[in-house]
């Protein structure tokens, strides 16, 4: 049924105390409720699934995780923690996607969140009301739904769900005998046996499933479009991101990329010396493969290169060097789109994956909207979404205060500008951060925020 939506916590554009919508329980979400209730601000999570975890819990039934049964983080549990809330010291460097949910289990109750959570519920729509704030309509999985109405809405939803597909598909890809899959679909190594496997594509996920694609099927072929730098997920017996931390964080990108090349030269070689295509950027100019195992397999002969696709045909893939191997199973491993279903074009959008937000959170014409987590660090987003969510709570409860719209605008003009230079231009790196410059530009912001609120200088809108 259909409800009128309620008065209530309009928050500061309708004269009340704020409330807010959080959507999503992932890992973002689940920070958002947190610094929300920290501050005492009122606030609901509506979450599409049954669990807390949202892409880390595995066979997640709101359909939106893509963990496969092997997966463990690529990021060190160090890199990874929430500051409030550090993981377990038994943890290994690099925990499965089993503890990883565990640990948001343990977050939502250890900060007593879980009873503002309202699970099975999607959110269908989110509309800006008359007089300000939100109206969100939400519909339950046991039949029942409404529209409420909200001061502030906190985007979480996540932006590794919505599968993309090549654009436009390979020749040949209607008339292809064989199966084909997006990497979001993968879960276990059993489909691969006695197949031949070609996987597509050479970030994460990709290399993750070839490597176990080599040790269940009659053969693997890994394709791409361009080269990547793979690095391990330990030189020495530290972990590989602890040496981009501290001092080497704040050296000039040029120094860094030096540095961990040569570190990467000295630990495993060069990608070419293993069959791997040249990559043609420099090192830390577009977000790196990590993988422990990629190179042992592929000097093990257990996988094969092969470059781009040009075409299915058949039961085989042509590729763009004339050779042609007979397939039975293809493994797009290429991304997603980053989509909000429940906004309308006019309200928010994301073409081509590009989002115009202030320091990756605020879109400078929808006040009281945020986006959390929309970005792809070279690190971990947790720590980063916990300090946006911080940030957002003090932007809601008035202790800090957005600038106007058109310096906001000249930021995001200025960003996407020095991110243009620094990574290779794709779909991939539209959202992509440096993990410890962002974080500092973060709590710079927090501090800017509540001076601009105590001074009483007007910022348009909050």
């Amino acid at each position: 049924m259909s409800v009128e939506p309620s008065t209530n916590g309009a928050g500061p554009d309708g004269g009340g105390a704020p409330r807010v919508c959080v959507i999503g329980a992932g890992s973002s979400g689940i920070t958002a409720c947190q610094s929300l209730k920290e501050r005492g601000v009122e606030y609901v999570c509506f979450e599409k699934g049954s669990w807390i975890g949202g892409n880390w819990k595995y066979d997640n039934d709101n359909g939106q995780s893509a963990a496969y049964k092997s997966l463990h983080i690529n990021t060190s549990r160090h890199m990874m923690e929430y500051a409030k809330f550090p993981m377990p010291e038994d943890f290994p460097d690099y925990p499965d996607h089993f503890q990883i949910a565990g640990y948001f289990e343990d977050y939502v109750d250890h900060f007593g969140l879980r009873d503002s959570i309202r699970f099975q519920t999607e959110v269908e729509s989110v509309v800006p009301a008359e007089g300000g704030g939100w109206n969100v309509t939400w519909t339950a999985r046991d039949g029942k739904s409404g529209t409420d109405h909200f001061s502030d809405v906190i985007v979480c939803n996540g932006h590794h769900w919505d599968k993309r597909w090549p654009e436009p598909a390979f020749p040949g890809s209607d008339g292809f005998t064989g199966v084909q899959m997006h990497a979001h679909d993968y879960r276990t190594p059993e489909i691969f046996e006695g197949k031949r496997v070609l996987v597509l594509g050479i970030g994460n996920s990709a290399t993750d499933i070839a490597v176990e694609s080599s040790r269940h099927a009659d053969a693997t072929f890994l394709a791409m479009r361009r080269g990547a730098w793979v690095l391990p997920k330990y030189i020495g017996s530290t972990p590989t991101d602890h040496h981009t931390t501290g001092l080497m964080a704040r050296a000039p990108i040029g120094l860094q990329s030096l540095g961990m090349s040569l570190m990467l030269r000295f630990a495993v070689g060069k990608p070419t010396d293993y069959g791997l295509p040249k990559p043609d950027h420099k090192l830390l100019h577009a977000h790196p493969t990590v993988s422990q195992d990629l190179y042992n397999r592929l000097g093990h002969g257990d996988i094969t290169v092969k470059p781009n696709v040009e075409r299915l045909d058949g039961d085989s893939v042509v590729f763009e060097d004339g050779s042609r191997e007979q397939i039975d199973i293809v493994v797009y491993c290429t991304g997603y789109k980053v989509t909000f279903p429940f906004l309308a074009p006019e309200v928010f959008s994301a073409q081509d994956n590009k989002v115009d937000l202030y320091q990756r959170v605020v879109p400078p014409d929808q006040p009281g909207l945020y986006f959390i987590g929309l970005i792809q660090p070279l690190g971990a987003i947790m720590p980063l979404a916990e300090v946006q969510c911080d940030w957002v709570a003090e932007l809601i409860d008035g202790e800090g205060a957005r600038p106007d719209r058109l310096e906001m605008y000249r930021e995001i003009a200025a960003n996407e500008a020095k991110m243009g230079r620094r990574f290779v231009k794709s779909k991939r790196h539209t959202v992509e951060v440096d993990f410890d410059p962002y974080m500092r530009e973060l709590k710079k912001e927090r501090a800017r925020s509540k001076e601009r609120a105590s001074s009483g200088r007007p910022a348009g809108v909050r």
